[in-house]
């Protein structure tokens, strides 16, 4: 502090004696870079430039005294006049101290301001003729606030600034000039080069003061900002700190009374660093932690919230495969694991193709329809070979508790999560194919409703942030392909349906499950039944006669476990040693399966009068009827049985009063219908039937029998009437097709609007088939009835 005394007062002395002999009319201009010096400011300059060290060198050796102007362009190496400011500070030359690079360490300070007139010589350095400055003052109250202001500001930046020496606290205080208390403050205070210069070329005192003072309130702004926040830095490193102190004392703690941390904690904890959970999971994985090791182990509480963390970290958060996206590929795999299905295999390519494109894709929710066996369930498996994805599959069917879909709440014993989840956990991935088989078959009860809580599963829009029960915490299903499986769509609650993309898999032509038989069933169980290649091989004639004669379905499922029932007696006779292999003809069918449990009996059944062949659909594929009618003294009642719904009756009973206004175009005598009784049959009663499209098959058995003239015996036939003998479309007609073709029939009666409907089958059908497209019921008669035709 001494020191700093005294060298105060040697600069004092020196501004005495500099105004006492007043300054040349010309002085050596020194440009100078990124500063500004103020008067009454001392300041270190390192001087390098080879024109400011000669101009050191003569300013020494007389009275020390330069101009210094700063540069307007600090990137300029060797300034010309043009590149100074014109105003600038008389500088005195204090100490001085030459190094051994031939730089100059000057600390000079700064007497008044001044302006260039001219410039006169700029080699060896720049000599100008100058013109001394002095500062405007207008004493009055504005200008006593202001420097009272401008003090008080500078005193709080010293208190905000470390660096700042706490004596200028003082010093500034004592400074009773106006203008040099405006100098002293911006000399030592943190001002842009622009606004120092500013204030140095600013004659008027208050106009200085009010802009000093505007610089001054910026600085103490930001110095204030910048102390919050390291305040808050403090406080929170002072917080962590100290919660790390009391962490070391309560292991410490813990060691001393031989409970140190449990390895089962530290698993977890490195679980959850591991697991990649999103911020508000892991937030809450980790305030769930802590509660854990406070809970003693053999607390029931304990393995409740252990399970809980387990669950979380091992769900896939962050684990995603990647996608196959070659479309050639993908349609190699699933021609080599289906034969046909076309449609559904090009919906699958068209999700592949936008995948591709589009970088990125919610997963579709496709619903697979169709009758059992037919391949639903392994169709999701190809697809999840041909996208290089995870498969997994969930059973719907019985299940009606809601918690099943959503997860138990952690506050039940033996609570876990849904299915859903479960799903995911098991696939180890977040985008799995993932198959919900059945969910036709849900369950309603008192638990619940499963279908409305698979409304948010199955809506893309909203599974995003899926919320478990169990987990309570938001899980992104978005990106999983769900499937769904369903032989009806009836019993699927239409808001769910409506979330699902229908996709109808019909049941399989002969000749489709002949290919599939010979591509697929048989070398899968000839490898199931430990049978090599060569030593069991299927003729044509054998496969087609277990179709037609053992089996009678739309998929597959029961070919193959006559297939299987082959392989095994096949397999026992060659471990017996009684042959080595053997080729199945169709005579080896009935020896090695017995009798035959299918016959076509269409033939058989139509060759009498009052019987008609109709064509159904039920829910395991399309099927024939036999509609049988009957007559018998009585007094014209109608007579319906085989377990009929009312749909069918009132089918039947317009059929009926059709028949009885055509009589006689019919040839058909109308006491008939007074004295005898009608009986209509359905053979199968233990089976409920329902459905308008026994309508024109109800009316050709009636007159058929009436007129008693047998039905074609290869005809078959489906369609609606009404009272008019309009024949209306119905549903179901590819299935119906397929059962009229299954069991040998030649010719199929269709309502004319069901004609477009044939381009869903497949082109083998429509060749072996004729089929007849009618609007009435004179049409069928005609084409049913070849022997009795209509009188008009």
């Amino acid at each position: 502090m001494k020191e700093r005394e005294e060298e105060q007062g040697e600069e004092e002395r020196l501004l005495v004696e500099v105004k006492r002999e007043g300054f040349p009319p010309q002085l050596p201009i020194m440009a100078i870079r990124s500063t500004v010096i103020f008067p009454f400011a001392v300041v270190p300059l390192t001087v390098a430039r080879p024109r400011s060290v000669r101009l050191v060198d003569e300013v020494a050796s007389t009275d020390k005294l330069f101009g210094a102007l700063a540069q307007q362009d600090t990137h300029v190496e060797e300034p010309g006049p043009d590149a100074l400011y014109q105003v600038g500070t008389i500088c005195k030359i204090v100490r001085m101290l030459k190094q051994p690079d031939g730089t100059v360490l000057l600390l000079v300070q700064g007497l008044a301001r001044f302006r260039v007139r001219a410039f006169l010589q700029e080699e060896p350095y720049l000599l100008g003729t100058i013109e001394p400055l002095e500062s405007v003052l207008e004493p009055d109250k504005e200008t006593e606030a202001l420097v009272q202001q401008v003090s008080q500001s500078f005193q709080k930046i010293v208190q905000l600034s470390p660096q700042l020496q706490a004596y200028l606290q003082m010093a500034v205080v004592n400074v009773n000039d106006s203008g040099q208390l405006a100098d002293f403050v911006a000399a030592n205070l943190e001002i842009p080069f622009p606004s120092r210069q500013k204030l140095l070329e600013t004659l008027n005192v208050k106009e200085r003061l009010r802009l000093l003072l505007r610089l001054l309130e910026e600085r103490i702004e930001i110095l204030e900002l910048g102390s919050k926040i390291q305040s808050e830095v403090k406080s929170e490193i002072d917080k962590t700190m100290r919660e790390r102190y009391l962490r070391e004392q309560l292991a410490a703690i813990r060691r001393e009374l031989g409970e140190d941390e449990r390895p089962e904690i530290k698993e977890l904890a490195e679980k959850i660093e591991q697991a990649q959970l999103p911020p508000e999971v892991e937030e809450e994985a980790k305030r769930e932690l802590e509660r854990l090791a406070e809970i003693h182990p053999s607390s029931a509480e304990y393995t409740v919230a252990r399970t809980y963390l387990e669950w979380l970290t091992a769900l896939p958060w962050a684990v995603v495969t990647e996608d196959n996206l070659e479309i050639a590929r993908a349609k190699q795999v699933l021609d080599e694991d289906h034969y046909d299905l076309e449609k559904v295999k090009e919906r699958i390519l068209e999700y592949l193709a936008v995948l591709k494109l589009r970088g990125q894709m919610k997963g579709p929710i496709l619903c697979f329809v169709g009758p059992p066996g037919v391949g639903k369930t392994s169709l999701g498996q190809s697809i999840a070979r041909a996208l290089g994805r995870k498969f997994v599959r969930i059973s719907l069917g019985g299940v009606g508790d809601e918690a099943e879909i959503r997860g138990h709440r952690r506050t039940y014993i033996g609570a876990l999560p849904g299915r859903i989840i479960q799903g995911i956990r098991r696939a180890g991935s977040k985008n799995p194919v993932f198959m919900m088989d059945e969910i036709d078959k849900l369950g309603r009860d008192f638990r619940g409703d499963p279908a409305a809580a698979l409304l948010e599963v199955l809506d893309p829009e909203q599974n995003s942030r899926f919320m478990d029960h169990y987990l309570d915490q938001p899980f992104d299903l978005s990106k999983v392909m769900f499937i769904t499986t369903a032989n009806i769509l009836d019993t699927i609650p239409p808001a769910l349906l409506d979330r699902m993309e229908v996709l109808e898999l019909p049941g399989y032509s002969e000749e489709e499950k002949l290919q599939i038989a010979k591509r697929y069933l048989i070398p899968k169980q000839v490898r199931e039944h430990g049978l090599k290649e060569g030593q069991l091989e299927f003729s044509d004639g054998a496969l087609q006669r277990i179709v037609r004669e053992y089996t009678r379905e739309a998929g597959v499922r029961n070919l193959e476990r006559e297939i299987a029932n082959v392989c095994r007696k096949v397999a026992a006779k060659i471990a017996a040693g009684e042959l080595e292999s053997l080729d199945v003809s169709a005579e080896e069918v009935g020896k090695l399966l017995g009798p035959a449990r299918f016959f076509p009996e269409a033939a058989e059944r139509t060759e009498r009068s009052g019987v008609a062949i109709g064509l159904v659909w039920t829910p395991v594929g399309g099927d024939i009827v036999f509609i049988e009618a009957t007559k018998m003294p009585g007094k014209g009642n109608l007579i319906l049985t085989g377990k009929l719904g009312e749909v069918m009756k009132e089918s039947a009973q317009a059929a009926l009063s059709y028949i009885r206004s055509k009589a006689e175009e019919l040839g058909i005598e109308a006491k008939v219908f007074l004295e005898n009784d009608i009986h209509i049959h359905v053979p199968s009663g233990a089976i409920p039937k329902d459905g308008p499209s026994a309508g024109v098959t109800i009316a050709t058995a009636l007159a058929s029998l009436l007129t008693n003239t047998p039905v074609r015996p290869d005809l078959a036939m489906t369609g609606e009437i009404t009272l008019r003998g309009r024949v209306l479309p119905v549903g179901g007609i590819r299935e119906k097709v397929l059962a009229a073709h299954r069991v040998g029939l030649k010719r199929v009666i269709l309502p004319k609007r069901n004609e477009v409907d044939l381009e869903e089958v497949a082109a083998n059908v429509k060749q072996d088939l004729q089929f007849e497209f009618v609007e009435s019921v004179d049409e069928v008669l005609r084409l049913a009835l070849p022997q009795r035709l209509l009188v008009s």
